[in-house]
């Protein structure tokens, strides 16, 4: 049996498709064929009717209207002889039941850029990457600057109570001096931490949205930066905070810094509007993110607010002006679908192919959200989810997380989702992945935490790993890697990863990057690791089929109609044997790590084989 469906006709907000089937005379009398198609909310059931006749098949087919939607999983029953069965895309359960994981899927009207598919990427946390030659930086109110590039960041808060203030003075010059070191690890796509002004090294609390911030360079510096970055033939994507601005800003300008009336000082403010107002005993105040006094919230549903992010010339027109080709936005499930909806017409307006990824912790197929279902939001997500699930699998041999995730994913995401998802070694918000793997982690309230007896700063700051420790970790982060590296999405490397930077959670982990102290070994592991991902280009696109997730080993499959590829990673101190599938007897190995190859995995070691 086959199937195959057309487009017939595009409107602005659906599409009008035809279903073609054919089954074989062989299945018997066919009748009552249906088309089901499912949406978390509802199933609708299509006749399909009979059409012709040739050779050894009857054609069936039917015209359906479908609405713009990520997401549709669909599946077909029939009667044969009077048997009545199911017609899916894998047969799990028998003939008498169908689940998700069983269904095909499609979208209608998700337009999500071929660019970004199966690309690689390269997160820079940019003050702590390369400050650019002969860059001087003037001293600026509530900043102190590091005057030792390997020096240790500032953990907790300075000696004046101040949370990240301490400078190194990363910029954009010093990226685009070293283009070439990134592209050679295989990197389509540049993703930076926020670079306009703000009144923090990290720059979530923005002062002003449409300026570069005078450490990172100018909005000069950034435009010649995509340009570079573009005859590279890499993408750049900016960081977009829009949930909350800075006190310290020309917004709310609660010290008096910018010559605006800001919010702070009443609603004479042009800027008043921007933000949510709450009521707190007994009186009106403003809305702070997470009850924190230096990041007042924005109101979504401003008009005001809006127009200045979204609107013509507003802080999206600005940005993609300069040549961005993208944006990550800072906690998206904290924006309203709508406000979400605005910012991806804003961003196709600039640029068609322009690509949305959001912050988002949690599968976001189950929260209640349109902003990657309606097709109209995001392309994609931070794979927080996975990678989670990966890393308690190395950590604690987490067998049924990894295998839960990777079935809600592969069954519950949009194919495009899936193709563009950015699976990370680590984050600017999580403790480096060699420290995970190489110290004592548990997980506290839902979120990762370290206890050696002493979690405190003090600790902390104190904290460096052994080299035994390290030796150890390393073994662990490389298998990780490579299962990450060759999963369905963009493989995406935090600066430093590549070369063995180390870091305990979201302050310790923004080191400087080690450009005297790099461990080179790692780095030819990731530069490898990129040469297989872009002489395997259907991996881009490819379906995935995981074959095991054991105590010892976990192995997957990745296939299009011509390639097929299986990946095999080892989670143990142990030599373990491989036991391969017949037909991957006489595959090439294309990728191996520590000695490992068909008969046998080394400690930690992994394998990739193609079928040729």
């Amino acid at each position: 049996m086959r199937h195959q469906i057309t487009i017939v006709e595009k409107q602005e907000s659906s599409v009008t498709i035809k279903v073609s089937i054919q089954i074989p005379f062989e299945k018997g009398w066919i009748e009552r064929l249906k088309l089901y198609i499912v949406t978390p909310n509802k199933k609708d059931t299509y006749q399909l009717n009979h059409v012709k006749n040739e050779q050894d098949y009857a054609f069936f087919e039917t015209t359906i209207n479908l609405k713009n939607a990520a997401m549709y999983q669909y599946y077909f029953s029939f009667e044969a002889n009077g048997k009545f069965q199911y017609y899916k895309k894998i047969n799990i359960t028998g003939e008498n039941s169908v689940t998700k994981e069983e269904c095909w899927k499609m979208s209608v009207g998700f337009d999500v850029p071929e660019w970004a598919k199966g690309a690689s990427m390269y997160h820079i946390f940019v003050d702590r990457y390369r400050k650019g030659n002969g860059t001087k930086m003037e001293q600026m109110p509530k900043r102190t600057i590091h005057q030792n590039w390997n020096e240790s960041p500032v953990i907790g808060p300075n000696q004046n109570g101040e949370w990240n203030v301490d400078f190194f003075g990363g910029n954009l010059r010093g990226i685009e001096e070293t283009l070439s070191y990134i592209k050679k690890l295989g990197v389509d796509i540049i993703y930076l931490s926020p670079i306009m002004r703000s009144q923090s090294n990290h720059r979530y609390d923005t002062a002003d949205y449409k300026h570069v911030d005078p450490y990172a360079g100018t909005n000069e510096a950034l435009k010649s930066l995509c340009d570079k970055a573009h005859k590279k033939g890499m993408k750049v994507i900016l960081d977009a905070v829009f949930n909350h601005t800075g006190n310290d800003s020309m917004y709310f300008n609660q010290y008096g810094t910018y010559n605006t009336i800001g919010a702070y000082q009443g609603a004479e403010s042009p800027y008043y509007t921007f933000y949510k107002r709450v009521y707190v005993h007994e009186k009106h105040d403003f809305a702070y993110w997470w009850g924190m006094k230096n990041l007042p919230e924005c109101d979504g549903n401003s008009p005001e607010w809006r127009n200045y992010v979204f609107g013509k010339n507003g802080v999206i027109d600005t940005w993609f002006a300069l040549g961005v080709d993208g944006l990550r936005l800072d906690v998206a499930d904290e924006l309203t679908d709508n406000f979400i909806e605005e910012i991806a017409k804003a961003v196709k307006r600039n640029k068609p192919d322009g690509f949305i990824l959001g912050e988002v912790w949690k599968n976001p197929m189950r929260m209640g959200r349109s902003y990657i279902s309606s097709a109209n939001e995001m392309h994609s997500v931070m794979n927080y989810f996975l990678v989670d699930a990966l890393i308690r699998y190395y950590k604690y041999c987490d067998i049924w997380k990894l295998d839960n995730a990777l079935r809600e994913i592969l069954s519950e995401y949009p194919e495009e989702t899936i193709q563009t998802l950015m699976n990370f070694t680590s984050t600017h918000d999580i403790s480096r992945a060699l420290e995970i793997f190489g110290g004592d982690v548990f997980q506290k309230n839902g979120e990762w935490a370290w206890n050696l007896q002493n979690d405190s700063l003090e600790w902390i700051k104190a904290h460096h790993m052994s080299r035994k420790e390290y030796k150890t970790s390393k073994l662990v982060f490389e298998s990780y890697v490579t299962a990450l590296a060759f999963l369905p999405g963009i493989f995406s490397i935090f600066y430093g990863d590549e070369v063995g930077l180390e870091g305990i959670g979201n302050l310790a982990n923004r080191a400087p990057y080690p450009w005297e102290h790099r461990d080179k070994e790692l780095l030819q592991f990731f530069r490898n690791i990129g040469k297989v991902r872009k002489n395997e280009v259907f991996l881009k696109k490819a379906d995935m089929r995981v074959m095991k997730i054991e105590p010892a080993q976990f192995a997957y499959e990745r296939f299009d109609e011509h390639n097929q590829i299986v990946v095999i990673t080892s989670r143990t101190h142990h030599i373990t044997n491989v036991s391969l599938p017949n037909e991957y007897k006489n595959a090439k190995l294309i990728f191996s790590t520590k000695g490992s190859g068909k008969e046998q995995l080394q400690p930690y070691g992994a394998i990739v084989l193609k079928i040729l």
